[in-house]
């Protein structure tokens, strides 16, 4: 039986045209955020599963890729639970091993510490557009800043970084975590339930204001509070602008909201919107949620209309380090969807700036030894020019491999035969 030659489902080969993009998107990335004061570092692909599976993570907790026991520490016969076979899982996001390697190593760090990380990630999840099992992603997160500051930088970092890659009119869409406890409370829900009301919020976009209606008064809420919940939402329709959103909140909601948690935001949107080098707009959205249960403040997500849906985001985490060490950080990250990025450069027929001039060498297949050196040292003197040069051996249908070397970019051609070098 042959093996199989396909990739698993939902990961996927990388064929050089992407590939020769994604590392100029890599560098464009990591440029523009260390000329913001973020340092590179690197994490394991694999956490201890107790960290992983902590209730912080929302879904993707149900989509770790497990990872057995080796060895003697693996019995399967004895075993009697998954926790008996398993103590290792891949990472499903860069945030918890960020939160874990700040905690090991932290006295060794600067503070505040703006760290920035790019590496796979894995979930079990169901593969679509844009969507794999393993993929890129690239984090930025300062740690140790209680201050809006972090979130004033984060939104500039990641903004700046996407107008450099071309993209605009795009939305960088924000809310806070308070302000939906405020509602819910507002609204009379209780503390307990606000969870399951915030999974049920989360699918606004998908299902509309009525759809979230019926699935609140399925889930068992009373019709007073889911009224007056979904009122707050229809009276926001067009108020986008932050300092109006906000104003219209604080003006409804009363006590229920705290006041340093309006004027926080509000300094968030003027600040940015006052220095930013792309163009977005920063747009207020009381639906927005984020999946993640660690989050406890600010969030916010890129919204791109060519993709029709997310393409990145992030927030305030301010007690996730505390798990690990029992005395909470404030910490503040944002995440850029870096394969949805990758798929709509690919689209839009993409083409990196300043390349190399690129030359092919085309060597005929019995070119004298004693002479190759020659071509090689040629070869060389070209690259010292800045060109890329390649030098292969020439294949009996000449013509089909220019066209494939020309669909890589290959602009010259140079053969070299037995008796003379034709140019």
């Amino acid at each position: 039986m042959a093996l199989a030659k396909k990739p698993v489902n939902g990961m996927k080969d990388i064929l050089p045209e992407e590939m020769q993009i994604r590392d100029y998107v890599m560098n464009v990335i990591k440029e523009t955020y260390r000329s913001f004061g973020f340092t590179p570092i690197e994490t394991p692909c694999m956490e201890n599963i107790a960290n992983l599976s902590n209730k912080q993570g929302g879904e993707n907790e149900k989509l770790i890729f497990k990872v057995l026991k080796r060895g003697e520490k693996l019995n399967l016969e004895a075993a009697e639970s998954e926790d008996d076979v398993v103590d290792f899982g891949m990472r499903y996001d860069l945030t918890v091993p960020l939160a874990r390697f700040y905690s090991n190593n932290a006295n060794n760090l600067p503070s505040p510490f703006k760290a920035l990380q790019m590496g796979n990630v894995w979930r079990a999840d169901r593969p679509q557009r844009g969507r794999y099992r393993q993929f890129m992603q690239c984090d930025i997160d300062i740690l140790g800043e209680p201050s809006n500051l972090a979130e004033i930088e984060l939104i500039l970092a990641t903004t700046t970084t996407l107008g450099k890659l071309g993209f605009r009119n795009f939305q960088i869409r924000i809310n806070e975590r308070r302000i939906l406890k405020a509602m819910a409370a507002y609204s009379g829900f209780s503390e307990e339930s606000y969870d399951t009301v915030f999974i049920i919020l989360d699918k606004m976009d998908k299902i509309g204001l009525e759809g979230v209606a019926a699935e609140l008064e399925k889930s068992g809420f009373a019709k007073d509070s889911i009224e007056k919940y979904l009122s707050l939402f229809r009276n926001m329709e067009g108020k986008e602008d932050v300092a109006e959103g906000i104003s219209y909140l604080a003006g409804q909601l009363g006590e229920c909201l705290d006041g340093d948690v309006a004027k926080s935001l509000t300094e968030i949107a003027a600040c940015v919107n006052d220095t930013k080098a792309a163009e977005f707009a920063l747009v207020f959205d009381p639906t927005l949620v984020r999946g993640m249960s660690y989050y406890t403040g600010t969030i916010f997500e890129i919204a791109m209309p060519e993709f029709g849906g997310s393409c990145g985001g992030g927030g305030r985490y301010d007690k996730m380090i505390g798990k690990f060490t029992g005395k909470d950080v404030p910490a503040c990250g944002f995440s850029i969807g870096f394969e949805r990025i990758i798929l709509l450069l690919l689209e839009s027929g993409f083409q990196v700036p300043g390349q190399a001039e690129k030359v092919a060498y085309l060597i005929e297949k019995n070119y004298p030894g004693e002479k190759l050196a020659e071509v090689i040292a040629q070869a060389g003197e070209e690259r010292k020019q800045g060109k890329q040069v390649l030098v292969t051996r020439m294949n009996k249908n000449k013509k089909f491999q220019k066209e494939k070397l020309a669909a890589e970019g290959y602009q010259e051609f140079q053969e070299f035969f037995c008796e003379r070098i034709n140019q």
